[in-house]
């Protein structure tokens, strides 16, 4: 197997648009090594991202996956017909996040202790439920086969890959919208400091219907998720246990030779890790080889990497996170035949 190879699957989809929405302005391409900056407070205008009339309240997790999903709509080229029923019920979304909702909580948290539950806003009490920092999107975007939420540590945007594919596999769907989305946390809460803003999405769709109707993709995306026990990451077999289910998921993916293979034949490993044993056992697994790229506090910072990579992919990236809780999780990016110019 070549670097330049593909991997099989059972359903051949293809990232054909996307979207990236963040402080930063060198995002998706992080330098490894050290937490992104929190960047301005006033960096995201939903008047301009979004329109002028309706968004004001929304959370700003669900205004940031909004603006991203636009953007990766208007990359991959993609033309809906309003109320083709048919063509909407094939259509899902998966959104990851672990820090959407905290600060709003939190807020509502304080405003019932100290003046009741009636003093809530009504526009924003509904968002106690985190399904619904993405059922607007389902409502704006005619997306009427599924609507995911996943809140594991970390990993969340990942586990929206794999569960949305799944489902695509399934025939739930024949056309995804997956990613994940973040909100910076309050200044008093546990991990503020390496806090995330903004929203990752991609648009992925079979090859045959991009080919179809003329469009040329970025790359293949395929993730996979599991859980690496702590106590069992921290034993002088961590790194040994973190391989073996590296190696695993790899051959899940159709890469069966696993990680040595994959790196010797010029694959490029990008690690997105904390200071957890779980991450210290991941990273002697992926060994040296390996670049570093510090962890954010929630799930976003794993899929810039993924938009970065894919949006220049010259041969297969393996972009693989940790979280200290035991959440481990890697997406394998391949070319296509057909590379997208420019």
């Amino acid at each position: 197997m070549t670097a330049s190879q593909s991997f099989t699957s059972p359903v051949d989809l293809v990232v054909s648009g996307i979207g990236v929405v963040t402080p930063w302005a060198d995002a998706p391409v992080a330098a490894a090594g050290g937490p992104r900056p929190p960047g301005p407070e006033d960096w995201f205008d939903h008047r301009r991202r979004l329109g002028p009339r309706g968004y004001k309240y929304l959370p700003g997790a669900t205004q940031y996956f909004l603006a991203a999903t636009r953007q990766a709509l208007a990359d991959a080229g993609e033309i809906r017909q309003d109320g083709d029923l048919a063509d909407e019920q094939r259509r899902g979304a998966a959104v990851g996040t672990n820090s959407a909702a905290v600060a709003l909580h939190e807020s509502m948290d304080r405003t019932v202790i100290a003046e009741g539950a009636n003093a809530l806003s009504p526009a924003t009490a509904p968002y106690f439920s985190i399904n619904l920092f993405g059922s607007r999107l389902a409502t704006e975007h005619a997306l009427k086969a599924f609507n995911l939420t996943l809140t594991s540590p970390r990993v969340a945007g990942f586990e929206a890959l794999e569960a949305g594919a799944r489902s695509v596999s399934a025939g739930r769907a024949s056309w995804l919208l997956a990613g994940a989305t973040e909100e910076a946390l309050p200044a008093a809460h546990p991990g503020s400091a390496e806090s995330e803003r903004g929203a990752v999405a991609l648009v992925l769709e079979p090859a045959a219907d991009l080919r179809s109707r003329g469009g040329r993709g970025y790359g293949r995306c395929r993730a996979r998720s599991f859980f690496l026990a702590p106590d069992g990451a921290a034993s002088p077999q961590g790194p040994e246990r973190a391989g073996a289910l590296i190696d695993r998921a790899l051959a899940g993916l159709g890469a069966p030779a696993g990680l040595g293979r994959f790196t010797g034949t010029g694959g490029r490993v990008v690690a997105v890790l904390d200071d957890s044993p779980v991450a210290a056992a991941v990273a002697a697994a992926l060994g040296s080889g390996a670049s570093r790229v510090a962890a954010g506090a929630g799930s976003l910072e794993p899929l810039l990497q993924v938009a970065g990579a894919l949006a220049g992919l010259p041969g297969p990236v393996l972009v693989v996170t940790a979280a200290r809780e035991g959440n481990l999780a890697l997406a394998l990016l391949t070319p296509t035949a057909a590379r997208r110019a420019g």
